[in-house]
C-alpha cells in the first residue's frame, strides 16, 4: 500500500489554509494555534520553530510533544471520512486536526472544540 501524499506534505504549506479558513469565518490566527498546540503539544515557539524548518506532516507529528488525552474524543466526518473509524495512526491525527479547525470555523466555542 503506497504511502498517502499529504503525510510529504510540508506542514507548513497547509497552516495558512488552516488560517485562511478560519479567519474567514471571523476566527483568528491564535485561535488555529491554540487549537494546534492543544491537538500536539506543542508551545507557540515550537509550533512557530516547525514551521520554519517547514517540516512534513509525518515530521511534525512525529516530532509532537504529546498528543493531548482527549483527542480520543475528537469525532465527527471530515471530507467524508468518520474520523474514529481512521486506522493509520497519522492519518488519524492529520484528521483530528483537520475537524477542530473546521469546528473553530463553524463558529465552536474554544471550550466544545478543545474539548473541556
Amino acid at each position: 500500500m503506497s504511502r498517502h501524499r499529504i503525510f510529504s506534505t510540508p506542514f507548513a504549506a497547509v497552516y495558512p489554509l488552516y488560517v485562511a479558513k478560519a479567519q474567514r469565518k471571523g476566527r483568528t490566527q491564535e485561535e488555529v494555534d491554540r487549537v494546534i498546540c492543544w491537538l500536539t503539544g506543542y508551545d507557540q515557539a515550537g509550533l512557530l520553530q516547525q514551521l520554519k524548518l517547514n517540516v512534513d506532516f509525518e515530521t511534525f507529528f512525529a516530532q509532537a510533544p504529546e498528543m493531548h488525552p482527549n483527542s480520543s474524543l475528537i469525532k465527527g466526518v471530515v471530507c467524508g471520512i468518520r474520523v474514529e473509524d481512521v486506522e493509520d495512526p497519522l492519518m488519524k491525527q492529520i484528521r483530528q486536526l483537520d475537524k477542530l479547525v473546521d469546528e473553530l470555523a463553524k463558529g465552536k466555542s474554544m471550550e466544545k472544540v478543545l474539548r473541556q
